[in-house]
């Protein structure tokens, strides 16, 4: 099934509605949707390398807004549709440890989560759950979702198509890393003051 979807998001490249189908695939990943609006990003800019960048504030605008349904499923409905979207990906475990994320670092929490590979929809939705600030919520996803959806565009736009295939195999381990180096700048800084 998650091959078919794939495939299906991977359809959208090749339509004039592609644009539109990036959006979507963005707003809806950050509050339900299984499929990262990367891959069919990655498929958009390498057919049209010249509006990379514009893909990829598509893509973080989407995403920004999917990231506000995904705050207000948590605020309103986490007794309904809420907690039938945690389940329905087997997360339920760690939506208790979310919330203890979210009581010590909550910008850190979502920025982490918005760049990295782990499951953006759990933290927006935990985000509403558990009531941190919306300011800062919608400040960290503007940033971590812009800054990884940019960086995809700045490596095909450098690169090229041929970067796909780095981009597929180690785009995770790199954001995760990034993400390390990031948090380890700011913890060096902080002590070092």
């Amino acid at each position: 099934m998650m091959r078919r979807l794939y495939d299906w998001v991977l359809h959208w490249a090749d339509t004039p509605y592609g644009i539109w189908a990036l959006f979507g695939l963005a707003f809806a990943e950050s509050s339900f949707f299984p499929i990262p609006p990367d891959v069919l990003l990655i498929a958009l800019a390498i057919g049209n390398p010249a509006k990379a960048f514009k893909f990829a504030l598509v893509c973080s605008a989407g995403s920004v807004l999917g990231g506000w349904a995904g705050y207000y499923i948590g605020y309103e409905f986490m007794t309904g549709i809420g907690q039938k979207i945690v389940n329905m990906y087997g997360f339920g475990d760690k939506v208790d440890y979310i919330g203890a994320l979210y009581k010590q670092y909550d910008a850190w929490a979502v920025t982490i989560a918005g760049f990295t590979p782990i499951p953006y929809k759990v933290f927006t939705i935990a985000a509403g759950m558990f009531k941190i600030d919306f300011l800062v919520f919608t400040l960290a996803s503007t940033f971590s979702r812009s800054a990884r959806f940019l960086l995809v565009a700045a490596l095909i736009h450098r690169f090229g198509p041929g970067i796909k295939g780095f981009i597929d195999r180690y785009f995770n381990p790199l954001a995760t890393a990034f993400v390390i180096l990031l948090v380890l700048g700011f913890v060096l800084i902080k002590y070092s003051v």
